[in-house]
């Protein structure tokens, strides 16, 4: 008998910018900081909130919505959990068939008529609603005006042997940035040229040329010996909207313009306002997306706002601070003026000095002007900000302490799920280096809502697993996260043919084939959202990067995915030291200079420090070494990992400022050498290195792993008299069997599991705090001390006392591909379906059925179906037994077994990835599967199966 899908679903029901920092960052309300008991914090988790659960970004392909539909979908995800969605309106994907759908473009009155419907039929079915700013990113519109448009000063190099009379058209001399215009309306006007000798032993700006700029040809007399022409060329309107909408398309907006930004920000308010009503009594927040602004780096006042704000002109050092940029608009730092001519390590450090000050300049400019202005606005319509508070043109903690939910972005790939390689933010991991810096400036002030666009997908769409996601959201919320934004819902009418439209992201869609299965996840995610939103999280170790150093001498950098890393294992430190079972933040010297110092710590609002890593600083403020002396004073430990500080940064009295810091560290050192320490920066593992200092530094660690390992790691929180301790391994392959020692006094040890919203005593053997654990591949453990001593004990994993029995085939088999019809055959051997030529292109769903003959049925506790590549039903003897999506796929069997003849029916749901690329003719399928290079995946069941 087959076992049918609605069978089965049944079943499966059950900165260092110490200086001038305009911003307040003031903690969060109370309520954000009370604290909630054992007992409601279980309530919670047992029935998640709504602000818990995660939401949705909800793509609205191409303005091509329609209310009917959205209504469908709203229900749709209303089903699976999600408890809120963001609108998102986006450009029409490639490759998909628009039908008849009619276009509305962003505000105009029939796009706000299906706005309001929609508005209204969430709040009616307690969906929250959060609404992007304009479409795509970063935001804009064809309707801005030429001043309002985004500004970027470029670079272009000539190199010039004298003596000698050179010309050269204005055209030519434009051609020379190597810049493509991203738009044929953007302008290019040429700003500024300079001859200056290919060797500097002293800084000098070399000969300005600007009075030649109007000229439609430049003649220049060149001197003897090796020089550079510099050309500086501003473009204006020179990069669209990524993937914008109908009517929110075309250049991106001047972030650098307040008047521009208000004027933006008000034509959305004011059409909303005017055809819906107040926005606060529809939507949550308004949102911005990723700011990725295409390297600008200019406003029209640039030179006046340096001048004002540093006290020297910016003009002579201008074309040396800036960097060429690659056709991407990006740079590396490989293409400063440093590597293109010769400097004197005098000339090198003033040229850093400038350009840490240009740096300063533009975060501040853009902070006030975007910002801000931003977060005013959204105060003013009483609606909440949100903001994924990372880029070049952010302050790396700062800026995320500013808006009322700040965000970060983690990411599914194919390598999340093996090993973490050193000194990469990349393979391995899921989370981006922002999260942890956002994380961290969340929790500064007081905010316990961290947000997250999560499972960003452009390499897997159609071949992300059930169980890869469940990793990838365990790193999520091991890097602080405690709100996931999902990436995402595609806006698809059932009769669009399959698979749909499809923007990208994440295939969240009822159309792959483990769509009814998600919920499960969703309300395990949603209860870990529960206990995380209604705790704190405990951090005792504090973080100091080289940003100054950095800043000065390759420039701002994206942190999302940032283009050079400095030092090399700056974002793994925070890795090493939970996977020891520590925890830390990201602060800097803004931060220092806002805390208290006392009984060995330094705090900050509720945050509170007892050790402080310096990673290999070269530059601070002058007035930070005061500020270590108090923090030593108190009996603080400090750190230098590296290097230690021996200047300061900027050029203002650059000399006086760099004796102070040097002076006064060397004091610091030798009046507490106690306090004060040394550690050399680390070498091959970052998990031993930090190890061998937890073990010298006597550091206590919230739990003491006797194994750490690299794919193993916990993060840990408080609330009343509950401790809480989040432990996942991240690996799809191995397993770790560890003792873990919790630094708690006399409690009890409490597994709460998210899958079911049940808790169980967690057995020890001599004390309550040292617990045995055993994690298997995607495994995590959500262990939670309280004063509760009574309750069911949780059945720890039985070890098989004899050789499993192996079931072996044939199988008899049934496939249900995609949406063909099923198909009968049978499998003498169970196999990986990407081996097989004829079964590779295969996804949907998977019946194996088989019967054997046992004795003695009493001696047999489990089945073990081995390697599984998808999500596994057990059917015994006619009883369901549940399913598994992720780790190891075992089942109790639970007395189903009899003497004699017995019946198995196994199902095995896969991704559609191999399905996908077998159809040619799918220009959406080919989009992802072909044009990226997908692989085949592995797929269906690869046994043994065994009774254990």
């Amino acid at each position: 008998m087959k076992i049918s899908r609605r069978n089965f679903v049944r079943i499966g029901a059950l900165t260092p910018l110490v200086y001038g920092f305009p911003f307040s960052t003031e903690p969060g309300n109370a309520a954000e900081m009370n604290s909630a008991s054992a007992a409601s914090l279980y309530q919670n988790f047992q029935n998640p909130p709504a602000s818990a659960r995660p939401f949705m970004r909800w793509w609205w392909n191409g303005g091509r919505v329609v209310e009917k539909e959205l209504l469908r979908e709203l229900d749709l995800l209303k089903e699976k959990g999600i408890s809120g969605v963001e609108i998102n309106p986006v450009a029409f994907p490639k490759g998909g068939n628009p039908l008849n759908y009619k276009v509305l473009n962003w505000l105009s009155e029939e796009w706000l008529a299906v706005l309001k419907t929609t508005l209204i039929a969430a709040k009616e079915r307690g969906i929250t609603c959060d609404l992007i700013v304009g479409s795509g990113w970063p935001f804009g519109g064809e309707f801005l005006k030429k001043e309002e448009q985004i500004q970027l000063l470029a670079l272009g190099t000539k190199n010039l042997k004298g003596p000698q009379q050179f010309s050269i058209k204005k055209q030519d001399l434009l051609a020379e940035t190597d810049f493509l215009m991203k738009r044929e309306s953007g302008s290019m006007e040429l700003f500024g040229l300079r001859l200056s000798s290919a060797r500097l032993d002293a800084f000098h700006p070399g000969v300005d040329l600007n009075s030649q700029i109007k000229n439609a040809e430049v003649t220049i007399d060149v001197p003897p010996g090796e020089h550079i022409l510099y050309i500086m060329v501003k473009l204006t309107g020179y990069a669209s909207v990524t993937l914008g909408a109908p009517g929110a398309s075309g250049p991106v907006l001047d972030h650098y313009n307040k008047a521009a930004v208000l004027r933006y920000l008000d034509r959305m308010s004011d059409a909303i306002s005017g055809k819906i009503g107040h926005m606060a009594e529809y939507f949550r927040s308004i949102f911005v997306d990723s700011l990725e602004l295409r390297g600008s780096n200019w406003c029209d006042d640039m030179l006046e706002q340096f001048k004002q704000r540093r006290g020297y002109s910016l003009e002579p050092y201008l074309p040396f601070i800036l960097f060429k940029l690659s056709k991407r608009l990006s740079h590396t730092g490989s293409q400063s003026i440093e590597r293109i001519i010769t400097l004197s390590s005098q000339t090198q450090d003033e040229i850093n000095q400038v350009r840490y000050d240009f740096e300063t300049t533009r975060l501040e400019l853009f902070n006030e002007r975007f910002l801000y202005t931003f977060i005013d606005w959204c105060k003013k319509n009483k609606v909440k900000s949100r903001v994924q508070a990372y880029g070049r043109e952010y302050y790396t903690l700062e800026s995320a302490m500013l808006p009322d939910i700040p965000e970060c972005e983690t990411w599914i790939r194919d390598d999340v799920g093996g090993d973490l390689p050193e000194n990469t933010f990349k393979t391995g991991r899921a989370y981006r280096p922002v999260n942890k810096f956002v994380s961290s400036a969340a929790r500064l002030t007081g905010k316990r809502m961290i947000s997250c666009e999560e499972m960003t997908n452009t390499d897997l769409v159609f071949n992300e697993s059930l169980e890869r996601i469940k990793i990838v959201g365990d790193q999520s919320n091991l890097s602080g996260v405690t709100h996931s934004i999902l990436h995402g819902f595609n806006y698809s009418p059932p009769d669009v043919p399959f698979p749909g439209w499809v923007r990208y992201g994440t295939f969240f869609s009822e159309r792959n084939p483990w769509w009814p299965y998600l919920k499960t996840w969703i309300d395990y995610k949603a209860r870990l959202s529960a206990v995380f939103q209604d705790s704190e999280m405990q951090s005792d170790i504090a973080i100091m990067f080289p940003l100054a150093d950095m800043w000065s001498e390759v420039g701002l950098q994206y942190q999302q995915v940032p283009q050079i890393v400095y030092p090399a294992y700056a974002n793994n430190i925070w890795e090493a030291i939970h996977q020891n079972g520590g925890g830390c933040d990201y602060i800097n010297e803004n931060i220092l200079q806002k805390c208290s110092f006392s009984k060995g710590r330094f705090h900050y609002n509720t945050r509170s420090y007892k050790v402080l890593f310096m990673t290999e600083m070269e530059s601070v403020a002058p007035e930070t070494p005061e500020l270590l002396r108090k923090f030593a004073a108190a009996g603080g430990l400090l750190i230098f990992i590296g290097k230690e500080p021996v200047k300061s940064f900027g050029k203002q009295n650059a000399a006086a400022r760099d004796q102070k810091v040097y002076t006064e560290i060397q004091s610091l050192k030798k009046d507490f050498p106690r306090n004060i320490s040394f550690f050399p920066a680390p070498k091959g593992k970052i998990i031993d290195w930090y190890t061998q200092l937890q073990l010298k530094y006597n550091l206590t660690p919230f739990v003491k792993f006797d194994k750490p390992v690299s794919h193993v790691s916990q993060v840990h929180y408080k609330t009343g008299e509950a401790a809480i301790f989040f432990i996942s391994n991240y690996h799809l392959e191995k397993t770790h069997e560890f003792t873990a020692t919790f630094n708690v006094r006399n409690r009890t040890a409490w597994l709460w599991d998210p899958e079911t919203g049940k808790k169980y005593l967690y057995p020890y053997q001599d004390v309550k705090n040292k617990l045995r654990i055993s994690l298997n591949p995607a495994q995590s453990m959500l262990i939670v001390f309280t004063n509760d001593s009574e309750g069911e004990l949780y059945k720890l994993p039985k070890v098989a006392a004899k050789q499993p029995y192996t079931i072996n085939g044939p199988w008899d088999v049934t496939l249900e591909k995609g949406n063909e019809q099923p198909r009968k055959t049978e499998f003498k051997k169970l196999i990986d379906f990407k081996d097989d030529p004829e079964l590779q292109s295969f996804g949907g769903v998977i019946f194996y059925e088989q019967t054997f003959l046992i004795e003695s049925p009493e001696h047999y506790h489990s089945l073990d179906l081995g390697k599984v590549s998808g999500i596994s039903e057990l059917e015994v003897n006619g009883q369901p037994l549940g399913f598994r999506w992720y780790g190891k796929h075992s089942y109790d069997l639970k007395g189903t077994l009899k003497p004699g003849e017995n019946s198995i029916k196994i199902k095995v749901t896969t991704v559609l990835g191999n399905y996908m690329k077998s159809l040619k003719n799918n220009p959406v399928a080919q989009q992802w599967t072909h044009t990226k290079a997908q692989p085949f995946y592995s797929a269906g069941l690869m046994g043994p199966v065994s009774l254990v």
